[in-house]
């Protein structure tokens, strides 16, 4: 294909994929009948020790950190009604009031739930004079969790903002510390100050939770051999996915047809399972890879190649959402609008046997309306125009992706979606808002930089510079200052949609999760980094020897 070298195209130095055709043919299950039962029967062992410890009062101490742990180890899905079922039980029988130990464990996990207990159990750990008891520091690991708990608040939650900064401080002051230097608990510290558990993917959290609990001396063997049986099966089953939307990229040959896209379509799998990655969320999963390497296609086109003429013709392309608008583009546009229109159409039918026809309508509005938040941007960048941080967020936030990205993740999830769930997102709820927010604004701090290096839309950082009249360094605090906002949006937000089967409040959740991780200090999706590679790779190349 043939493109005009006499257009002059705003092009970016495009980085390569760096996994070659490594996932191309790993369609091939493996045969793991015997690991399988061995994994049947230690489920069984667990269900028996969760309900033990629910029918005995004294031993709820001891549940709850069973149920943590099983979560860290990331095989909380084996075990879905149990958990529910405990914590339900747990916070009939207490509501705000928990009378056990580790009241920072009991708190989190029944927020991370949907159950609204109160932070104000946290005055506990203050003395006469309202500080924190200075005793606290004695114990690092209660310590720890209280800087955990800290991640579920909300705006207004003024104990709880006393509280990180508290056991942020002293935790930072334990993990330079000579004595505590390149101990297992150490390493431990500088982890969750470095990300929070509620701010981690669940499927990387179990890799480096079951290397962590291994060295424990109090590690309960069942649950260790569970956990490693439990990823190597979920492994062979991404693989065997991530084989089948390789061979969909592959048939699009990017790299010879649109060499100016970004090749992420491992990354874009990544990023699904970072949503989601239980066995029973394939069909899901699968597709949502395939709307992330679409949109990034999308974003492409309109960031580093398309002329404004024929970004406005691909506009109105999309709007008219037809394949006789084909003809009214330029010739690399033509695949880029077909692979759009594909994707939908392959779904389109998996959808009405499910029975939720209006929010896969709704999710293609919501790809419309992110496509002309695109041209909105190209038509502000033409008039060379930079935004007021109002301005800046009401398309921003709009090409955030909030809308498209989670109506997406739903589709293919089954009878999970239910008519109340559809109802929801069919109005672009709060917790989309959210997600749009905070993935525009970690995108803007990760690739402001190079983004100035050729005419592009402003970042959040240059609007803020601009209309305040303050220095990158100050913007940059104001934008991390407003993330923690959103968080603690997202927080709210999850604790009050009742309506909503929790699942789906978990895959936004999770959503946002990877966003955190894959923008939190540069772009580790269009520049892929050595942690990022380590993970893959130990995700979906090497088993976990058992």
């Amino acid at each position: 294909m043939s493109f005009k070298q006499e257009v002059i195209r705003p092009v970016r130095n495009l980085l390569p994929s760096v996994w070659g055709d490594l996932f191309l043919n790993n369609d091939k299950k493996a045969d793991l009948g015997e690991i399988e039962q061995i994994a049947e029967d230690l489920k069984e062992q667990v269900r028996k020790d969760i309900i033990v410890a629910l029918g005995n009062q004294k031993e709820h101490t001891n549940l709850l950190k069973l149920i943590d742990t099983i979560q860290r180890l990331g095989i909380s899905y084996y075990f879905e009604e149990e958990i529910a079922n405990a914590l339900q039980r747990v916070y009939e029988a207490y509501g705000d009031d928990w009378n056990g130990d580790n009241i920072s464990i009991w708190f989190r996990l029944l927020r991370q739930h949907g159950f609204h207990v109160s932070c104000d159990i946290f005055n506990k750990y203050k003395d006469k004079h309202g500080a924190f008891k200075e005793s606290l520091t004695n114990d690092v690991e209660e310590m720890l969790e209280l800087y955990e708990a800290t991640s579920l608040r909300i705006q207004g939650e003024v104990v709880l903002d006393e509280a990180l900064d508290f056991t942020r401080t002293h935790l930072n002051d334990i993990a330079k510390d000579p004595l505590h230097n390149n101990s297992i608990m150490s390493t431990h510290i500088q982890e969750a100050l470095e990300t929070p558990l509620h701010k981690r993917i669940p499927r990387l959290e179990a890799l480096s939770y079951i290397r962590f609990y291994e060295k424990q001396a109090s590690h309960d063997e069942t649950l260790l051999k569970l956990a490693k049986l439990g990823f190597n099966l979920l492994q062979s089953i991404h693989k065997s996915e991530l084989s089948q939307v390789s061979k969909w990229w592959k048939d699009i040959d990017a790299p010879k047809n649109l060499p100016y896209v970004r090749d992420r379509i491992v990354e874009s799998y990544f990023w699904a399972c970072g949503v989601y990655s239980e066995p029973k969320y394939s069909l899901a999963r699968v597709f949502f890879a395939k709307v992330t390497q679409t949109t990034t296609l999308i974003d492409d086109t309109y960031d580093a190649y398309g002329t404004y003429e024929e970004l406005e013709l691909f506009t109105e392309a999309v709007e008219r959402w037809s394949l006789t608008c084909l003809d009214m583009l330029p010739e690399y546009m033509k695949l880029v609008y077909k692979t759009l229109l594909d994707l939908y159409q392959e779904m389109e039918p998996i959808m009405e046997k499910e029975e939720i026809t209006p929010l896969f309508n709704r999710s293609k509005e919501f790809m419309i309306e992110f496509i002309k938040g695109y041209m909105i941007e190209a038509k502000w960048v033409k008039e060379g125009h930079i935004p007021t941080t109002d301005e800046h967020a009401s398309i921003a936030f709009v090409t955030g992706g909030g809308g498209v990205m989670i109506s997406s993740c739903y589709l293919g999830m089954g009878e999970i979606i239910t008519n109340e769930a559809i109802k929801w997102a069919v109005t672009e709820p709060p917790l989309f808002k959210a997600c749009s927010a905070i993935g525009r604004l970690l995108n803007d701090i990760a690739s402001y930089k190079k983004e100035r290096e050729r005419e592009h839309f402003p970042s959040i950082v240059e609007c803020y510079k601009k209309q305040y009249d303050v220095t990158e360094e100050y913007a940059i605090d104001m934008v991390h200052k407003q993330i923690e906002d959103v968080w603690k949006d997202i927080n709210r937000e999850s604790l009050i949609c009742k309506e909503v089967p929790r699942r789906l409040i978990t895959v936004v959740i999770n959503y946002v999760r990877t966003l955190y991780y894959l923008y939190k200090y540069n772009d580790n999706f269009s520049e892929v980094g050595e942690d990022m590679k380590d993970h893959i790779k130990a995700l979906f190349v090497h088993a976990m020897s058992v």
